[in-house]
């Protein structure tokens, strides 16, 4: 990575292109619309994020008006947060820091009159499983439906009349105790909804989550909510084509991608992935990734050859939602705490799907067939030579 300093590519964009038609033109290229649609949150939610510290931005997509339908409105919210502590802090005092960090956001998204709110992977602690180490890391984990976390949140979902996708390490005390990465969601009326586990579990760079948990055995499950059947593709599963696509198979309207990613391994995937299966699946969807870098007391490898370090990041925030014809919004900043706020109307998904014709030419027995055979061990790939 370069040592030059890149706040967000918005503020490139900004600084550089003083000709506003040229960037207009830019971001039409960019973002797929050459006006940002601006939301501005309430003033009281404006002022606790200046209080605070972190950054607040707010967007609208539209959709065109129906005679038979109509619009159906809903704000959604995503959180990027950096850690509190230091990781040799007791792992209660880390997780109640970060606890009242996130409360005061969530608060400010209620102010701003969001209806659902995606906080980012593993919120309740560092992402720790660069080291390798079991202890203390392990003890973050806790129990899905009724945890100290869940149990929090379900009192500021009640109060806030917004449904809540908290993103934890769980710990299945139905099953020996086992470790899971986990998305728990809570209804507007402060209930447990369900969960997810997280498909797809990375073994590259810092990344070594494998040490930890295995992949996820929930499936793709969609959340029929009040404001919108929502699902959670967690993280590493974003890199997986078919994983974006069950969660619009069994109808989702809008896909949260709950991450933790560092700039040196990631960062030129981001922007691509979540907008192409938005596009790919004419749903929303959310990507939300943490900030900062996280030091750790003991040393650990990377496995390419450099030396240990204590060090894991820097986690390059720039969380985003795109609609389901390809528009996005601009992003957060790579090195603020954030909290990003889309009024979307979840006609457009139909209405893209309509207009493009994706699920209908999308021939899922065609390509259910051609997995199942290549699932057996004796598949030969379909090569055809002279």
């Amino acid at each position: 990575m370069s040592s030059f300093h890149v706040k967000s590519l918005e503020e490139i964009l900004k600084k550089y292109i003083s000709n506003d038609e040229h960037l207009k033109e830019v971001k039409r290229l960019l973002y797929g619309r050459s006006e940002d649609n601006k939301l501005e949150p309430s003033e009281e939610a404006t002022k606790l994020a200046s209080k605070h510290g972190f950054e607040i931005q707010g967007y609208r997509f539209t959709a065109k008006a129906e005679c038979t339908r109509l619009p159906r409105i809903v704000r959604i919210g995503a959180i990027q947060n950096s850690i509190v502590l230091s990781t040799s802090s007791p792992v209660d005092k880390q997780r109640e820091a970060i606890w009242q960090k996130v409360q005061v956001m969530i608060k400010a998204a209620a102010l701003a009159n969001v209806n659902i709110i995606c906080l980012q992977e593993a919120w309740t602690m560092p992402f720790a499983f660069c080291t390798r180490e079991k202890f203390p890391w392990c003890e973050f984990a806790e129990e899905a439906a009724d945890g100290p976390t869940t149990k929090m949140l379900q009192e500021w979902a009640k109060a806030f009349n917004m449904v809540i996708i908290s993103p934890i390490l769980e710990r299945d005390t139905n099953h020996s105790d086992t470790i899971w990465n986990t998305a728990v969601i809570i209804s507007n009326r402060g209930r447990y909804l369900g969960k997810h586990r997280k498909n797809h579990i990375p073994r590259v760079g810092d990344f070594n989550e494998s040490t930890y948990y295995v992949e996820g055995n929930t499936g793709h499950p969609v959340f029929e909510t009040d404001f919108g059947r929502i699902a959670v593709n967690i993280c590493y599963g974003r890199h997986h084509p078919q994983n974006w696509m069950m969660f619009g198979v069994n109808g989702a309207e809008i896909v949260f991608n709950p991450s933790a990613t560092v700039g040196s391994l990631s960062e030129p995937l981001w922007p691509i992935e979540a907008r192409n299966a938005a596009i790919a699946n004419s749903y929303f969807t959310v990507a939300i990734n943490r900030v900062g870098s996280e030091e750790f007391p003991n040393k650990f490898t990377s496995g390419d050859g450099n030396d240990p370090h204590t060090i894991f990041g820097p986690f390059y925030g720039s969380s985003y939602i795109t609609a389901p014809d390809g528009s996005r919004t601009p992003s957060l900043s790579r090195d603020q705490d954030g909290l990003l706020i889309a009024e979307i109307d979840l006609n457009l998904c139909r209405q893209v799907k309509d207009f493009w014709g994706f699920p209908m030419t999308q021939r899922l027995d065609l390509y259910a067939n051609s997995l199942q055979h290549a699932t057996k061990l004796d598949f030969k790939p379909q090569r055809i030579r002279e």
